[in-house]
């Protein structure tokens, strides 16, 4: 019974480390092209890049935080755990503050002529 308890927790942190980095992976790749894309269009003058950009950051921050959501489920000592709600924090800060500056951009744009 505890080699199946064992095999089953061993299956279970294999399959969350690789959502975890799957999850994570997502965010890479949505903030490398939304800075790209983002990049083109300041280029060319488009008064919106900002906010796309914003809206891109927020994006990958919340596939990155579910990685870390996800993470706290293998997690084993409380150092890790606290940790971990730290980073979370930071990120839900850090998401919040994009989110504002998201409302703001787009009541700067909507007053623009």
């Amino acid at each position: 019974m505890f080699e199946l308890v064992a095999g089953a927790e061993d299956n279970l942190k294999v399959i969350v480390e690789m959502c975890t980095m799957l999850m994570e992976m997502l965010g890479i790749i949505v903030l490398v092209y939304t800075s790209v894309v983002s990049f083109i269009n300041w280029l060319r003058k488009d008064r919106k890049c900002r906010l796309e950009l914003a809206e891109g950051i927020a994006l990958s921050l919340g596939f990155k935080m579910g990685g870390e959501v996800l993470r706290t489920v293998i997690v084993r000592e409380w150092s890790e755990l606290g940790i971990l709600g730290a980073i979370i924090i930071l990120r839900g800060l850090l998401t919040f503050l994009i989110h504002w500056e998201i409302k703001n951009e787009q009541k700067a744009l909507e007053k623009e002529p």
